[in-house]
C-alpha cells in the first residue's frame, strides 16, 4: 500500500488540497491529478493555463494537456485545444476512452470532447486580452517562468512573436505550465500537466505538455516526472523520461532533475529561457529543480492542512 502525497509546480496550490482531499479518503491518484489541474485551469489570476491563458500569435487560446498512469504507462493528451476550458479532463478521456490513441490534436481533439459531451466555453478573458495587447513591450522578465529573470532568449523570442503578432494578429488589436504529480493510497502514480503554452506562439504549436516523455512521464517502476518552461528544450532532451531513467538508475528526484537540465543546457538554441522539473517517486521520495534561484514546487501529505512549499535546487 502507498503512502499519499501529491505535489506540483509554481501556482499548483489551487488545486492541490482538493486532491488531497481525494488522496486521503482513498481516491485514485488519477481523480487527485485531474481534479487538481482542472481548479487550476479554473484560475483566472492564472495565464498560462485553462481559462484566461495568454494567446496564439491570432489572439486565440491554445490549450494543451495529458495525463499518464504509472502502473500501464498508459498515456492520454490533447493539444491545440480551443474552446474547451479543461484540456486535463479531455486528456483523461482519450486515456480511458479512446485508448487505441495516445495524443489528439487540433479539430480533431475539438471533435473527440464534443463527442464526450465536454462543455465550452470562452477562453479569452479581458485581462489576458489586455496582457496579450500590452506584454510584448520590453521586460525583464521571462516569458514563460515564475517571475524569473529574462534571458537574451527570451528577448529573442519577444522580437520574433510581435513579428507573428503584427503578421497575423487580429486587427482590433508569474504564470507557467502546471505539473501535479500524486501517489494514492493503492500505491498508483500518476503524472498529469495542463498549460496554454508559449504566449504569441504560431498556431498549432504543442509543447512538451502533450507529448509522453518530454513534459509528462510515470513508470510505476522508478517514479514519474513533468516539465515546465521552455517546452522546445525539453522535447529536445526527452526530459521527463530522462528523469524517470536517472531515477531508475539510483539518483535521487533532486539529482535526477539536475542531470536532465544539466543535459539539455548543452543543447543549442537561441530562443533559450528558463527550463524546470519535478519528480516523484513511488515511495513518496521528491525533488525538483531549476536554472535560477527563486523557484519553488507544493507538497501535500496526509498530514498537512495546506501546500508546503519546497525550494527547487538550481543548476
Amino acid at each position: 500500500m502507498g503512502h499519499p502525497i501529491v505535489i506540483g509546480s509554481e501556482r499548483s496550490e489551487a488545486g492541490l488540497p482538493a486532491a488531497m482531499e481525494i488522496l486521503s479518503r482513498g481516491g485514485s491518484a488519477a481523480d487527485a491529478v485531474e481534479t487538481a489541474l482542472r481548479l487550476c485551469e479554473d484560475n483566472l489570476a492564472d495565464h498560462y493555463v485553462g481559462t484566461g491563458g495568454l494567446p496564439n500569435a491570432q489572439g486565440v487560446v491554445e490549450l494543451d494537456a495529458s495525463i499518464m498512469v504509472g502502473s500501464t504507462r498508459a498515456f492520454g493528451g490533447v493539444g491545440a485545444v480551443r474552446g474547451y476550458p479543461h484540456p486535463i479532463s479531455i486528456a483523461r478521456a482519450v486515456l480511458e476512452k479512446l485508448p487505441q490513441h495516445a495524443v489528439l490534436v487540433g479539430s480533431g481533439a475539438e471533435l473527440f470532447a464534443h463527442e464526450r459531451g465536454f462543455e465550452k466555453a470562452e477562453l479569452l478573458t479581458d485581462e489576458s486580452r489586455a496582457l496579450y495587447r500590452d506584454a510584448l513591450r520590453e521586460s525583464t522578465s521571462s516569458v514563460e517562468g515564475e517571475n524569473t529573470r529574462a534571458t537574451t532568449g527570451d528577448q529573442k523570442y519577444r522580437e520574433a512573436a510581435l513579428e507573428l503578432v503584427r503578421r497575423l494578429g487580429p486587427h482590433d488589436g508569474p504564470w507557467g505550465t502546471i505539473n501535479v504529480l500524486a501517489v494514492d493510497a493503492d500505491g498508483e502514480l500518476v503524472v498529469g500537466v495542463s498549460t496554454s503554452g508559449y504566449p504569441w506562439k504560431y498556431p498549432g504549436r504543442i509543447g512538451d505538455s502533450a507529448i509522453p516523455g518530454a513534459g509528462n512521464y510515470a513508470d510505476l517502476r522508478y517514479g514519474g516526472a513533468a516539465c515546465t518552461g521552455r517546452g522546445e528544450l525539453s522535447m529536445r532532451a526527452v526530459g521527463a523520461h530522462r528523469i524517470v531513467d536517472r531515477l531508475a538508475a539510483g539518483d535521487d528526484p533532486t539529482a535526477a532533475c539536475l542531470a536532465m537540465l544539466r543535459d539539455a543546457a548543452h543543447l543549442p538554441d537561441e530562443f533559450r529561457s528558463e527550463l524546470r522539473c519535478l519528480a516523484l517517486t513511488p515511495d513518496g521520495r521528491h525533488g525538483a529543480a531549476a536554472g535560477q534561484a527563486g523557484s519553488t514546487y507544493n507538497v501535500m501529505t496526509m498530514s498537512s492542512t495546506q501546500p508546503e512549499a519546497h525550494t527547487r535546487s538550481v543548476l
